[in-house]
């Protein structure tokens, strides 16, 4: 017997899931009997934490809703700058003071945010399980390039990055999750993660260069580490690449 299938279609960035002869257009999606719109979805590639909307034949509907056969569904991302109220959000809330875990693939990624001022944790040790479970245990948002990692069901928050250069995939992140307001640069320890303090030039004479005693000022330190950061030529450096990566900064 032929399997019954739902008619989808998925807009704007969902279709950096689908493969390149599905993208933009109207597919069948076959249904086991029973199956929620949620899993649906999930078969066709699209990982559930980047949807904020379902239409099924024009009525708002949540992850659990089940198909028959012969719906037409519409999936939506985030709308960022419309007014849904009155549908269903399927995302959570957004969080006021965005935090991030990443998974083991993107250890550079997780540096430049630190660097622009975001709380991001990251090790290279990090099963899948762990990046979940400090995800919901500390309202933290997961970043990877694994989409089975996003299609977990105990994951609320999460978003795919796209690009694979650590640079460009710091703007990505930045744009697509509207943090420019929160943008912090050289507040954070790029290796512990932990806020900078402003550091007097006495306490750290014997952990810096003696050129760099003779030319600065200026000293932040990390409490967890000990590094000592000032504005030579690597400040310089790091400055141009937040820049390229985020021009509105």
């Amino acid at each position: 017997m032929t399997r019954p299938t739902s008619e989808f279609r998925f807009y704007e960035e969902l279709n950096d899931f689908l493969p390149v002869e599905c993208r933009r257009r109207t597919i069948s999606v076959e249904l086991d009997r029973g199956r929620s719109v949620k899993d649906a979805i999930e078969s066709a590639g699209v990982p559930h934490p980047e949807v904020d909307l379902i239409l099924v034949d024009g009525e708002s509907v949540g992850f659990d809703h089940v198909l028959r056969g012969g719906e037409r569904v519409a999936v939506y991302p985030e709308f960022e700058r419309l007014d849904i109220a009155p549908l269903v959000h399927l995302r959570p809330a957004p969080l006021r003071d965005p935090r991030f875990v990443l998974d083991t693939h993107l250890g550079k990624l997780a540096r430049h945010l630190r660097l622009a001022g975001f709380d991001a944790l990251w090790d290279k040790d990090y099963a899948d399980e762990e990046v979940v479970r400090i995800s919901l245990v500390e309202k933290r948002i997961i970043l990877t390039r694994d989409i089975g990692l996003l299609k977990r069901g105990a994951v609320e928050r999460g978003y795919f990055v796209r690009s694979t250069d650590a640079e460009i995939q710091l703007g990505e992140v930045v744009r697509s999750l509207q943090l420019e307001r929160l943008l912090r640069p050289f507040s954070r320890c790029r290796e512990c993660n932990v806020e900078l303090s402003e550091a007097p030039k006495a306490a750290v004479l014997d952990r810096i260069p003696e050129q760099v005693r003779e030319h600065y000022q200026r000293f932040k330190l990390c409490s967890a580490c000990g590094r000592v950061y000032w504005e030579g030529t690597h400040y310089t450096r790091l400055k141009q690449m937040l820049a390229r990566a985020v021009p509105s900064l």
